[in-house]
Order: C-alpha cells, then structure tokens, then sequence
C-alpha cells in the first residue's frame, strides 16, 4: 500500500480521479499476457502529458516506489508484471499520433497509440510502417518500442529498433531528455535512443517516438508451399535466402499447428503435410512475379507436395490472417498456454523444430511450433494446464532444455519476446556473467534506486544450465 502522503502527491499531479487504488483495479493490472505470473500493485496512475510523468517520476524516486510503465499488457515475458509493488503507468491519455511528416517520412507518437491505427493513418498517405506484431490490433507503440517488438515482417524489414529515430523519455531522476529525431545520419554522442529500444522500461519512461516511414509497397503476393517433412521446408528457407531473394514475409507452421488454425479459421488449409510454408512477397509488380515464380520453382526443386499461389488478395488476406491467429487457435485447447520465441540461425530451423519435438516427447507435454522461419525465430508453444502443478514442472524443464539447444546451435533465448521475469533466469546463459554484470552496472548508472521496473531483466537467481549435445 502507498503510504498516504505519496498518494496524496500523485493525486495532487493527476487528479483523484487518475489514482486508482480499489481492489477491482490493482488486479486488473497485476497480470499481463504471460501465463502464471501475477503481483498487485499499490496504485494504477494515469497521467495526462510528460510534464505530469516527470512529477510522478520525481515523487516516486524520493520514495523509492517502483513504477512499472504499461501499454496494452500483450508482452509474453511479464514485462508489465509489477512484481515489486509500486504503480503501474498507464497512457490511457496520451494516445496521439503528433505529425506524420511526408517530406522526412516520419511520423511522431505518443506511446499510447495502438499500432494498428498508425499503420492504418501512414498507409492512407501511401506510407509505410512496416513492424507488425501479431498483437497490433491491441498493442501499443510504447510496449512495442520497450521490449523491440518483430513481427511476420521482421525478415525483409526489420524489428521496431530500426524504425525508432528518435525518442522524448524521462529519466529515473525525472529530468526529460529527447535522442535523435528526423535525422538519416546522428553520431553525436552515444546512441541512447537505441538503448532505450528493449530496455524494457528499466531504465526510464517514453513520452514521444519519432518513427521512421518508406514509401508502401505497389503490391504483394501470397503463396502457401507444403511438404512431408520438416527438413523439406527448411531446406526451402535456406534455399530462397541462399538465392539473394528476401521475402517480406516467411512464415512456418508444423502439422501440430496446422491442424488447430484449420479448426479455428476453416479457410482449407491442409492439416495431413509434415509442414507448410506461407510465404509473401511485395514490391513493384514485375519483381513481386519475378520472385513468387523463381520461389516456386525453388519450393518444387525442395521437394514440396504443393504450392499454391493465392489468385486474389482477399485469398492472400485469409492465408496471413490464419497465421496471425495461431496463438488463439492453440489457445483453445487447454486452459494455460505458454508461447515462447527461442531463435536459431536459419539454416538451423529443421534441426530446432526437430529438437523442440524430442523434447516435448522426452518431458511428456504437448508443443506445438510456428513462426517466423525467413529469420529463424520459432515460437514453441505448450498447451497445458497451470493447476496441474506436476505437468508445469516438466513444462518448465522442457523449456530450459529448449533454451539451452537454441544455445547450442548459435542461437538466442528470445529473439523478439523480451527477457522480463520469464526469461531473466537465462540471461546469462546467452550473456555471461560478465555480461549480466555490465548490464546491472549500466543500470545502476540510469536508476540508482532501482525504481525503473524493478525485478525484470535481472533475476535472482540464474538457472542451472542444462546440458544438451551439439
């Protein structure tokens, strides 16, 4: 509980109504999208500009309360968990898309705007925002910049980190700094503003981005390659890549997967294939049938059972969407799913959903696999049951072995989920202790009270490696 006179504070900065301390409230924000965590917090505060944020913050560190800034709660790292206690940060208010500068293309937020409606705004003016988290329709571009969202466009575009020009953020202290801005070219001291992409609100509080746009593309193709096996369809991402053709989108889904978004989308998707790639290409029109044509050719040349080619956008429309509801088609099976992001080099994808399969059996849970195969990062995901305290125990053991073979083959522990709570037992298998070290150091320098997130990033205690062979 907030002492009274901190809550008296806040209140005098954002209005009694914009303090919210009921029961109903704090459990509402005591959880986000990550399966199996949860914490109340003291207090749920809703400011109304940055200046109102630099008070709050200032109130906060001579307190030393805890804030845990918070877009939308889609984050699968429980990111926004507040752990610690302390107040949530909403941006209920600050929800507005400031410019969109089609002489510099850019365009400048507030964190509260939902990425989806930025998408939408720049494509009415022929632009383009290219990242695109399945959670778009909800998430917002602050938790996105915050934990570096990816996207089905990651491959051929990139993450949020390399549309972030710019940013406006106040410090632990309360001081307000802006990075960047609308500039191709800034060597002036040190990159704080790419810092601040994935630091995932540990080191301060985002009040404006300024992003870049590039001109939206003429057109686009879809198209869906099956084949009998795993190692089929990863000898077909290798091959596309090794032939110089960057797809804009590189999807793979396994028979597991298949099976259930069939049963939710019913768009006659084949559930009887090894695997499916679903593969999209944009750009002016001659290169998109130049590509779509040699990427067959090459799927075939692979040994795929079938490929299609979607005839009509709306088809093209209905094969993305399918894939965007992976996660809620799984979702319908069992009441907990935990969806993870462990990610490989490409040429290891068969190998790593291979290995996901064993693990699955060895620990007896069921893992279904999807994701983004043009950049290697798949997303494991077990259906399960959190009340079954046995089954989550061997879940947990199937992940950490999942992690340490991801290690093993060059790879990561997340490559666009975040570390939060959920994977900051792993940090220094990806990282060293040294390198956690350095990372705590960097830390301490920006928030010296800890008050920044608090608990994330950092965990108590590191994980016993688990020793897979090569």
């Amino acid at each position: 509980m907030l002492q009274e006179e901190v809550k008296q504070k806040l209140i005098d900065i954002v209005g009694e109504t914009n303090v919210l301390d009921s029961e109903e409230d704090l459990v509402v924000y005591s959880y986000d999208a990550t399966p199996n965590f949860q914490a109340m917090p003291d207090a749920v505060v809703k400011p109304r500009d940055k200046y109102e944020i630099q008070k709050i913050v200032k109130v906060c560190n001579e307190h030393k309360v805890p804030i845990v800034p918070r877009g939308s709660g889609t984050n699968l790292c429980a990111g926004t968990c507040p752990l610690e206690g302390g107040i949530v940060l909403l941006f209920t208010y600050m929800n507005n898309i400031l410019e969109i500068d089609e002489d510099n293309l850019t365009v400048t937020v507030q964190p509260g705007v939902i990425t989806l409606n930025l998408i939408e705004a720049v494509e009415e003016k022929g632009l383009f925002y290219p990242p695109d988290p399945s959670s778009m329709k909800i998430s917002t571009i602050g938790g996105n910049i915050n934990e570096n969202s990816g996207g089905l466009r990651g491959l051929k575009y990139g993450v949020t980190r390399d549309y972030v020009m710019g940013l406006e953020f106040v410090l632990p202290n309360g001081e307000l700094i802006r990075t960047g801005g609308k500039l191709a070219k800034d060597v002036a001291g040190y990159d704080f503003t790419r810092l601040m992409v994935g630091a995932e609100g540990t080191l301060g509080i985002i009040t404006e981005a300024t992003l870049k746009l590039i001109p939206i593309p003429e057109t686009k193709k879809t198209m869906l390659a099956l084949f009998d096996s795993l190692e089929g369809a990863g000898e077909a991402v290798s091959a596309i890549i090794s032939n110089k053709i960057i797809p804009a989108t590189l999807e793979f889904l396994d028979q597991g997967t298949l099976e259930v978004v069939e049963e939710f989308a019913k768009i006659g998707l084949p559930t009887n294939v090894g695997a499916v790639l679903l593969i999209e290409q944009d750009g002016p029109l001659e290169v998109v049938e130049r590509d779509i044509e040699r990427i067959v050719a090459i799927c075939e040349q692979s040994h795929a059972l079938s490929v299609q080619v979607a005839q009509t956008p709306e088809e093209g429309m209905a094969l993305t969407t399918a894939r965007r509801s992976a996660l809620s088609a799984l979702a319908r099976k069992k009441p907990t799913t935990i969806l993870e992001d462990a990610t490989v080099p490409r040429s290891k994808v068969a190998e790593m959903v291979r290995a996901i399969n064993e693990i699955a059996e060895k620990y007896q849970v069921e893992i279904c696999t999807f994701g983004h195969a043009g950049d290697g990062n798949l997303h494991p995901t077990c259906m399960t049951d959190a009340r079954n305290e046995e089954e989550i125990h061997r879940v947990e053991e199937a992940f950490a072995e999942i992690f340490a073979k991801a290690i093993a083959l060059g790879g990561t522990i997340t490559g666009e989920h975040g570390v939060g709570v959920m994977k900051s037992p792993y940090l220094a298998w990806k990282l060293g202790e040294e390198g956690v070290e350095a990372m705590k150091t960097l830390k301490l320098a920006f928030d010296p009270n800890n008050i920044m997130n608090p608990g994330k990033m950092f965990a108590k205690e590191t994980k016993k490696r688990v020793v897979v062979q090569r």
